[in-house]
């Protein structure tokens, strides 16, 4: 009887004076400020896009050590988020971007429509060869930005593995292409010190 009344009271400790559980706000804020260290930290790398960079990579390792609660969203969070997002890319649009398009949009239709076959055709060699959900592999296949097609998975509930293949995806690019592109250059004569 008495074990049974002390592996309660340890058991009550445990939970009640536990210091990784706490309050999901503050859990969530741990989760802000690591991101926006990592990511601040990353521009000096030079990589492009390194924020978004940094910040998946300080949010995911955070939340894979196993340290801390998984983040808890306030409910509307993923919705303002897809606003701002779309907000971002929208006024990146404007007349001179119009005017590309009328010079641009027959390679820009062809791009896209390659880019989403290709992308259908490797969701589906994926989940055939590895047998994923084919949800996760059509979204992680897709031609969208990691955070877009991150907001698309986690509508659809599987915004995780989208966002972990989509993360793994941008990082090999931005590390591998600028090289490339570098190293091409001078055997092309395209001058990448404009």
């Amino acid at each position: 009887m008495d074990s049974v009344k002390k592996q309660k009271i340890y058991q009550t400790r445990d939970i009640r004076f536990d210091p990784w559980m706490m309050n999901p706000l503050l859990t969530l804020l741990i989760y802000i400020a690591s991101a926006a260290a990592l990511g601040s930290l990353m521009l000096l790398s030079g990589i492009p896009a390194a924020p978004l960079l940094g910040s998946i990579l300080a949010g995911g390792c955070l939340s894979v050590s196993g340290q801390l609660d998984p983040a808890q969203w306030p409910v509307g969070t993923k919705t303002l988020l897809g606003i701002g997002v779309g907000t971002v890319i929208g006024t990146g649009i404007n007349r001179n971007t119009l005017a590309e398009l009328q010079t641009l949009w027959k390679p820009a239709l062809l791009i896209t429509i390659s880019l989403i076959l290709t992308g259908l055709f490797v969701g589906f060699l994926v989940v055939r060869l590895f047998g994923i959900d084919p949800l996760i592999a059509l979204l992680g296949s897709a031609p969208g930005g990691t955070l877009g097609m991150s907001l698309v998975g986690a509508e659809l509930g599987v915004g995780a593995a989208v966002a972990a293949i989509h993360a793994f995806r941008l990082i090999t690019v931005l590390l591998i292409i600028p090289a490339v592109v570098k190293y091409l250059a001078p055997l092309t004569g395209i001058n990448v010190n404009q």
